[in-house]
């Protein structure tokens, strides 16, 4: 499965977590694609396609977070998700159910967000405590 990396590499060069996240979640429905008609993988991609795409909704419901708190609580639970999809890419990879160099480009791209996630959460609750 070939997937294009250059709409991807541009919107991760940008940091712009919202575009990055949709991006992400587009790689996430085109593995889901792949792994349940190619490989009949059914559980552990539709995992990964709930978390993976859970990631872009919930960083776009924190730009229209009702408070700092709320922005957030919504990010905290976007890092999570995105987490939990490293730990689905590293268990089909060590399964045997995702190659090498597509486990290396989905886990590169879900590790980026995820250090924009915290980098934005720890940025917000500094801007919180300093204005106290």
């Amino acid at each position: 499965m070939e997937i294009q990396n250059d709409r991807i590499e541009e919107s991760f060069g940008k940091a712009n977590v919202q575009s990055m996240s949709f991006d992400f979640a587009i790689l996430a429905v085109e593995l889901y694609k792949d792994l349940t008609v190619n490989k009949k993988v059914y559980v552990m991609s539709k995992q990964l396609l709930r978390s993976g795409t859970a990631v872009g909704a919930l960083v776009r419901e924190a730009q229209n977070a009702e408070s700092k708190a709320d922005f957030i609580h919504k990010l905290a639970i976007a890092q999570k998700e995105c987490d939990e999809t490293v730990y689905w890419l590293e268990l089909l990879h060590r399964t045997q159910f995702l190659s090498d160099s597509l486990f290396v480009q989905h886990n590169k791209a879900a590790s980026s967000i995820l250090n924009v996630i915290k980098r934005i959460i720890v940025s917000t609750r500094n801007n919180i405590t300093s204005r106290k």
